[in-house]
């Protein structure tokens, strides 16, 4: 399995800590996060890891060159390209065989990623979203069988696709910023039309119909989004 951990957005929650500096390096214990989730990466074996970078890339190429020179870069220049976006851009450096663990930069777990890779594989689909059963004001819709269906704002009552119906026996979970991509998600991307920036999470709703994207619920999933949080 290769990991790519997403960390080019522009920290605005974190303000005015980014307005010098990358969410990336933001400290939690003394530890940049982006050395946190590289270290839960390797720890789990993942040594083909990939960061991507914007806001302030300068200074995360320097903090891996001088912490993990092992571990590979992409810039995106101009916009960034968001988390769909993102992706497709890294997939000369992504390219292989071997499913990809996509990470956010700014999410603390104590997620297995082991557990989450045989879930992959034994279920198979294009992608597999780490999810849990906790507050939030965004749900993910999964079928009986954790396939997924929609998305649920509870703010304001809404949901996606446009034409979602919902049905009582539908499932809702938080997601965590954590899943599984299998290689074939670049071709499904290129095939039907998405370049440039997109979220992830329009591409998987958009392609519902003919991508078997499922839902994974770790049992006992702690999750710590540090754009909400602000631990220091």
């Amino acid at each position: 399995m290769k990991g790519f951990i997403l960390a080019a957005g522009f920290g605005t929650r974190l303000k005015p800590w980014t307005d010098s500096h990358p969410k990336a390096l933001f400290p939690v214990d003394g530890k940049p996060m982006l050395g946190r989730v590289i270290e839960k990466m390797q720890a789990a074996g993942i040594a083909d890891i990939t960061v991507n970078c914007h806001h302030f890339a300068d200074q995360i190429i320097d903090y891996i060159g001088n912490h993990y020179p092992e571990v590979k870069v992409i810039e995106e220049e101009g916009e960034p390209l968001e988390t769909g976006g993102a992706l497709l851009n890294a997939r000369p450096l992504l390219d292989g065989d071997e499913p990809i663990l996509v990470h956010n930069v700014d999410i603390l777990s104590n997620a297995d990623f082991r557990e989450l890779e045989k879930v992959h594989h034994e279920k198979g689909g294009i992608a597999t979203l780490l999810v849990s059963d906790r507050d939030s004001s965004r749900k993910l819709i999964f079928s009986p069988e954790m396939r997924l269906r929609g998305w649920h704002s509870l703010k304001d009552k809404t949901y996606k696709p446009a034409d979602f119906c919902p049905s009582g026996d539908d499932r809702e979970y938080a997601f965590s910023g954590i899943y599984i991509v299998a290689p074939e998600i670049f071709e499904s991307m290129q095939k039907n039309g998405w370049k440039g920036k997109f979220p992830i999470m329009e591409f998987f709703l958009s392609t519902l119909s003919f991508n078997n994207i499922r839902g994974y619920c770790q049992c006992e999933l702690e999750v710590r989004d540090i754009g909400k949080s602000r631990v220091s």
